[in-house]
């Protein structure tokens, strides 16, 4: 078990933002620290919600990792770059980035557990070992993965600071009325479907998405996007809230039978870049579209090296 300690100093402010923002931990690890009563204030254990007054002393104690109780599997990793802190991965369509209740194999976290041994940072626990940020099971392309806590630290200050590069590419449904454009719009969970993402003013977060038209076709649009934030669903989420959802996007989409073999939504992670968390040197990688991508532009009409 590891300790930290902290003498809070200024205004007041809630226990759970204070130890994100020191610790460098998202809200859900806070949480279980906290509600695995390690966590305490002037000596009394103190919830969520508490507001820290200005010398109030905070001990935290970090159980160790659980030990990983998921099972290696030998599939094959589509590798971009790999050193001994971090490593790259094109990911497939249909492939779930970690175990969950009812899926627990054929996931990347199995693949990575083979391909990475013990070599994977805990900070997100049994399921999501070295996962620092996720795509959809749909969407493919670019992830990057944390071997050790301190690369994932590192790595998630930056998520946080908004400070990586995330490009995408989609076909979305019509075309938008400007080649370019800014969609600054909250995201939070949908109000009704709890499953859900939803455009919403209560309870959100706010999301920055940058798009720009690469190639407008028959009732499609070819487009690439850029992440400023990284709300849960947040390209879906935005083009469908602009009147153009994500073709074969089955949640926040429109039904179609032309977009049924897409079997989801049309998304790949072109673009990532970030700063080394040892070499403190930005790098970048992109990948080429896949063949479910370009095999759907070309079937539309869409002309181009792609």
């Amino acid at each position: 078990m590891e300790k930290f300690e902290f003498c809070f100093e200024g205004e007041t402010k809630r226990l759970d933002s204070f130890l994100a923002d020191n610790m460098d931990l998202t809200r859900s690890a806070v949480q279980k620290l906290l509600e695995g009563e390690n966590v305490t204030v002037n000596g009394i254990l103190q919830g969520k919600n508490y507001k820290l007054k200005n010398n109030d002393k905070v001990i935290v104690n970090v159980p160790n990792p659980e030990p990983l109780e998921i099972t290696a599997e030998n599939i094959p990793l589509d590798i971009v770059y790999e050193d001994e802190f971090l490593l790259v991965v094109n990911k497939p369509k249909g492939m779930v980035v970690h175990p969950a209740p009812g899926n627990y194999s054929g996931t990347l976290v199995n693949a990575l557990m083979y391909h990475c041994k013990d070599s994977l940072s805990g900070i997100n626990g049994v399921l999501r070992p070295g996962i620092v940020h996720r795509i959809d099971k749909d969407t493919s392309g670019l992830l990057i993965v944390a071997k050790n806590d301190l690369a994932h630290n590192h790595l998630a200050a930056q998520i946080k600071e908004h400070s990586f590069t995330r490009e995408y590419e989609a076909v979305v449904i019509g075309t938008p009325k400007a080649n370019e454009g800014l969609i600054e719009l909250p995201i939070g969970r949908h109000p009704v479907k709890r499953k859900q993402m939803a455009v919403t003013y209560t309870n959100s977060k706010p999301a920055k998405t940058k798009y720009r038209v690469l190639q407008a076709g028959d009732g499609l649009t070819h487009v690439r996007l850029t992440l400023f934030t990284g709300r849960t669903h947040q390209i879906r989420v935005h083009m469908a809230a602009l009147g153009h959802p994500v073709a074969g996007d089955q949640i926040y989409g429109r039904a179609g039978a032309k977009y049924k073999k897409l079997c989801g939504q049309c998304l790949h992670a072109k673009k990532i870049g970030f700063i080394h968390p040892a070499t403190n040197k930005y790098i970048e990688f992109e990948s080429k579209l896949p063949d479910y991508f370009v095999d759907f532009l070309k079937e539309q009409g869409f002309n181009g090296d792609f």
